[in-house]
């Protein structure tokens, strides 16, 4: 079965010549901010995954004599920046989830402003 041969846009040969000059340049950089972006995304992402585990772990009242909850009380202490006492309410277990809520959202808003700024042409 044959195919009919690609219309007359896009990146496709013209005459069996392909000249990607004109997109070399903007393809290596639209790719290179692509990568930095997933990366700054996957890292944002884990650190608010591993305040919310903290949380629940605390709200739960998990056991922290366990490798993991205690693993990941010792990242969510490191990774929250200062944030972890903006709040004293009398209520021990409000202020944990007023603190590492607000160090995930200022996480959060941090890491969108810098994919947008690396994304823009």
């Amino acid at each position: 079965m044959s195919y009919p041969p690609p219309h007359d846009h896009g990146r496709y040969p013209q005459d069996g010549y392909y000249d990607d000059r004109s997109y070399r340049g903007r393809d290596r950089r639209d790719d290179g901010a692509a990568t930095v972006a997933n990366i700054i995304r996957v890292v944002v992402s884990t650190v608010i995954a591993i305040f919310a585990l903290h949380v629940l772990f605390v709200v739960l009242d998990a056991n922290q004599g366990n490798g993991f909850v205690t693993f990941i009380y010792t990242l969510a202490k490191a990774l929250v920046l200062g944030l972890g006492d903006v709040f004293t309410p009398d209520d021990a277990l409000l202020g944990v989830i007023l603190n590492y809520g607000l160090a995930a959202l200022v996480y959060l808003v941090v890491g969108q402003l810098i994919i947008k700024a690396i994304r823009r042409p």
